[in-house]
Parts: structure tokens; C-alpha cells; sequence
């Protein structure tokens, strides 16, 4: 019994030892970083919902920084490439409620204004006006923050960035990503060679695929190198989950090993526990009820430059859905069909376009009405098809009411869907003629009530991804569409760029594959 009692109790020891070993192991392993380079206000802040929770938005950041030997053999053009920038820029929302979620690129080569940042040790920069975007990684990832906060509006609670070593080392640790080409493919710039069909990648042919622009879409940045992106990431997210990586503790150790090890996190993430709790959070958003779409950008040629600008009125509405929080799935995971999401997704009983609400503002703010507050709901509501919708000006009124008459509670449920205006103040009058809305003082700002979860409408929705190409998360089986485009400047039968005749001719992704037969796949 003595005996058993020791060895059970080194058992114990040990095993007790190896888990902080390995705790201390994971988070010494974590670099971390300022979140704003201006300070606690240079992300935004969140606003919480009816339930008290919040959403989540993370700034994801690929650096093509060459700052090890490594990267800089990954990367290559070590010698002229020159500082750190942000060779991908995603927004990945979470819903405050965990029910969906939206990733959102942002091209890096899209023009934008920002404050500038001054965070320490990194180089400062005064504000900027019509500068690349993925420039702003110079000044730091907190840097970066306040540039995308700042041009889209949207409160960024967190970053991770990771460079090209930690792609490969992160691919390797999932056991590779299985995804599907259109057509037979050859990227000498960033060497990925595929045959159409499908095909694992890990390490350097991850990298490669992830950092394609002339192999796919129309060979751009806004359109080629985040479509390929996305076909990579639906694909890792469908295998997470159908391998139960997210809620395994022992495949999530080898994921966190790698993970921790790859990426550098803001200083709020600075712990295994809290990158594990983002993953199970992550974990309860089923797949259909992910979005990835591509910020609307076109190309312009200004001065004999082409610059790349945002695209209105998309650009935007996808801002907005984001920043309050609305899905651009149906609860069913549809994309675009009309209807709401979970919280409010019952059909009202009446059509929006039969009925007639008349709104009136009675918010006041310093003893006077807020302006506009009417006019501001009815344009909502008539963009959700209450087409009947009319504003007029009442008497100052301390909260928010919605009436009807006898008969009328389907048409006022349904106003009240739209607007998430809770139950508790929609009542039936006795002199009430029709359905009427008091916008009161407890609603100054914003056109939905203070703190309610609505549905962003069919038509936001259009607005929001028409342009955007975007991907549903489940559609895991879905080719990367190879570019048809003349893009690649010639090549010979060893893959490497020519620029011999005068003037260098160009070929196409497929056409480079076939010219190429000295040259090794990427992948088998």
C-alpha cells in the first residue's frame, strides 16, 4: 500500500508538472504587442446588446516582413523587398451572440486615410492621406488597427499577426489543407504550380497558394489573391471542425503549440487560456453561418498610376453590417434570401408593404427635439419594405412607445421586428387610428432601439456583398477559379520569369503551367 501510495502520488507530481510545464511552455511562447498605436481610443470601442454581450472583431495581419533568415527564404527579394508590410489584412467578426460570423479582406493596396501612429518601438509616421494601406504595418500592428478602425469604422478588439514562416509551420501543424484548382495553374512569382483538381497543401505550398495574386479571379489583389484565401480558409475552418480540432484538448495542444510559436497577438490575448477561449468561441459559429467576402475596391489610373479605391455604395453597407453587429446569413445560412436571423427571424404575419405607420419624434436632448429623428426611422423602415411609412414632428416624450388599434397588433409586431423595439412598449390604445411609433428620448441616435439584435434587411444584405465575392463558410468544396488573364510576364521551360523579347510578351496561369515542365508541382 506504501509502495502503491508513493507511485500514485508521483504520478500525480508528475503529470501535475508536465501541465504547468506545458502551460509555461505555451505562453512563453506568445509575443505580444500594444492593440492601438494611438492610444486606449485608436480601436474603437464595442457596444453591447440588449443580453449585455459583445461582439468580437479581430484584425488579422499576414506580414511579408523578412526579419529572419527564414522569411526572408520564403519570401525572397530579400535585399530590395524593405520594411514590414500587410501582404493580408482580414476583419473576422463574431457575433455577439456566437450565432454567425464575417471575414472580411482588405486588399492591400487600397488607398486610405489615417491619423498616423506613434506607439513605442515602432517607427512613428504623421497622418496620412491617399496611402496604401498595408504600409501602416510599419509603424506596428497597432498601427495597423487604427488605419482599418479608422477607415471602415469598425471596433477592433483584438489582432494576430503572423509572417511566412508561421503559415508554413501553422499548415504543417493541422496536417495540411485540402483544396481544388479550376484549372491547371503556374504563379512564377510566388511559385505555386498545381493541376486542376484537388490537392493538400502544407508548408511551402500553403505559403504559396496564400500568397497567389497572378494565378486567380482577375489577377489582382481585391480579387485574385483574396479569392484563393478564401477557398484555403473555408476549406481549414470545414476541417477544424469535421476533426474536432477546436474542442480537442490534444489536437488543440499541437495547433497551440504552432500557433503560439507563429503569431504575435495584442497584449490582451498574451495567454494560452484566452487564445483557447477565442477558439471555442470561434468553435459555436456553425460553418453555413460564415461569410468571407472581399471589401468592394476598383482600380483607377490617376496620374498615370492606378490606385486602388473603395466602391459605394457597397463598401459602406458592408462596413455597417459589421460594426452593428448583423449577419449576411439567414438563420438558415442562406446569403441573400430574404428573412431574418435567429433573434429575429420569424416572419411577420403581415407583409411590411401593407402597412401604414406613421412615426413621430418625440426625442429630445437639452430640452430640445433631436432633429431628423423621425425622418431617419421611416428611412429605415422603408428600407426593410415598410413602404407606407411616414414622419411627423411630435411633443418631447421620455421613452419610446408603439401603439395600435383593435386588430392591429400583427402590423405593429411587425414594425416592431424590424426595428427590435421590445414588447414591453408596444401596446394597444383604445383612441389609436393606426399604428403609431413615438421615437422617444430614450432613442436619440441610430435608427434600430438602443441595445436591440436585428437582422440587417434583404436589401442591405445585396448592398453589402454585391461585388464582394463572397463564399459561404460551408462551401468547402468549392474550386479556386484560376485567372484567365494574360498576367504573367513570359516564362521558360525552367519557370523562370523572361523578360527577353521587347516588349516582354505575357501568358496565362494554364499556359504557364504547360511551359513549364521543368518545374515541380507544388503539390502532387
Amino acid at each position: 500500500m506504501k509502495i502503491t501510495g508513493l507511485v500514485v502520488g508521483f504520478l500525480v507530481l508528475a503529470t501535475g508538472g508536465a501541465a504547468g510545464y506545458a502551460y509555461w511552455k505555451l505562453n512563453s511562447n506568445i509575443q505580444s504587442d500594444d492593440l492601438s498605436a494611438n492610444g486606449k481610443d485608436g480601436a474603437g470601442h464595442e457596444k453591447a446588446d440588449a443580453f449585455g454581450r459583445t461582439p468580437i472583431n479581430i484584425l488579422v495581419i499576414g506580414s511579408d516582413g523578412r526579419t529572419n533568415a527564414k522569411d526572408c527564404k520564403l519570401g525572397g527579394a530579400c535585399k530590395t523587398a524593405g520594411g514590414e508590410r500587410a501582404d493580408v489584412e482580414m476583419v473576422v467578426h463574431i457575433s455577439a451572440d456566437r450565432t454567425n460570423a464575417t471575414v472580411m479582406s482588405v486588399p492591400r493596396d487600397l488607398r486610405a486615410d489615417w491619423s498616423g501612429c506613434h506607439d513605442d518601438g515602432h517607427q512613428s509616421m504623421g497622418p496620412q492621406h491617399n496611402t496604401m494601406i498595408n504600409a501602416a504595418l510599419a509603424g506596428g500592428p497597432g498601427c495597423s488597427v487604427v488605419a482599418v478602425h479608422e477607415l471602415t469604422g469598425i471596433p477592433i478588439d483584438h489582432f494576430m499577426k503572423v509572417d511566412f514562416s508561421g503559415v508554413v509551420d501553422m499548415s504543417n501543424a493541422v496536417g495540411g489543407v485540402q483544396v481544388c484548382v479550376d484549372a491547371d495553374v503556374y504563379d512564377p512569382y510566388s511559385h505555386l504550380k498545381l493541376k486542376a483538381g484537388k490537392h493538400t497543401l502544407q508548408g511551402d505550398a500553403a505559403l504559396e497558394f496564400l500568397r497567389t495574386r497572378h494565378g486567380f479571379g482577375d489577377s489582382s489583389d481585391s480579387r485574385g489573391r483574396t479569392e484563393g484565401q478564401h477557398v484555403f480558409l473555408t476549406a481549414l475552418l470545414n476541417k477544424l471542425k469535421d476533426d474536432g480540432t477546436l474542442s480537442s484538448p490534444s489536437k488543440m495542444w499541437k495547433l497551440a503549440n504552432a500557433a503560439t510559436k507563429a503569431l504575435t497577438v495584442d497584449n490582451s490575448l498574451d495567454s494560452i487560456t484566452k487564445l483557447i477561449g477565442l477558439g471555442e468561441d470561434l468553435n459555436k459559429v456553425p460553418t453555413n453561418r460564415v461569410t468571407f467576402a472581399t471589401l468592394q475596391t476598383a482600380d483607377t489610373k490617376v496620374n498615370g498610376v492606378y490606385e486602388t479605391h473603395l466602391v459605394q455604395p457597397g463598401a459602406s453597407a458592408l462596413f455597417k453590417t459589421i460594426a452593428d453587429d448583423q449577419s449576411l446569413t439567414t438563420a438558415s445560412g442562406a446569403k441573400t434570401t430574404a428573412g431574418a436571423t435567429a433573434t429575429a427571424s420569424a416572419a411577420p404575419t403581415v407583409a411590411p408593404g401593407t402597412v401604414a405607420v406613421q412615426v413621430r419624434n418625440g426625442a429630445a436632448k437639452d430640452g430640445a427635439l433631436v432633429p431628423g429623428r423621425a425622418s431617419d426611422v421611416v428611412t429605415e423602415l422603408k428600407a426593410r419594405g415598410f413602404k407606407l411609412a411616414t414622419a411627423v414632428t411630435g411633443a418631447a416624450t421620455p421613452t419610446t412607445s408603439l401603439t395600435y388599434p383593435a386588430g392591429g397588433q400583427p402590423q405593429a409586431q411587425a414594425v416592431a421586428k424590424a426595428l427590435g423595439i421590445p414588447a414591453a412598449d408596444v401596446k394597444q390604445t383604445a383612441d389609436a387610428t393606426g399604428v403609431v411609433l413615438t421615437v422617444g428620448s430614450d432613442w436619440t441616435t441610430g435608427t434600430t432601439f438602443p441595445g436591440a439584435k436585428v437582422d440587417a434587411s434583404d436589401s442591405q444584405r445585396k448592398t453589402a456583398l454585391d461585388g464582394s465575392n463572397y463564399q459561404n463558410g460551408s462551401d468547402k468544396g468549392s474550386c479556386a477559379k484560376v485567372s484567365k488573364y494574360d498576367d504573367v510576364i513570359g516564362v521558360d521551360a525552367n519557370g523562370h520569369v523572361t523578360t527577353k523579347d521587347n516588349p516582354p510578351h505575357s501568358t496565362s496561369p494554364t499556359h504557364a503551367y504547360a511551359i513549364s515542365p521543368n518545374v515541380k508541382d507544388s503539390a502532387p
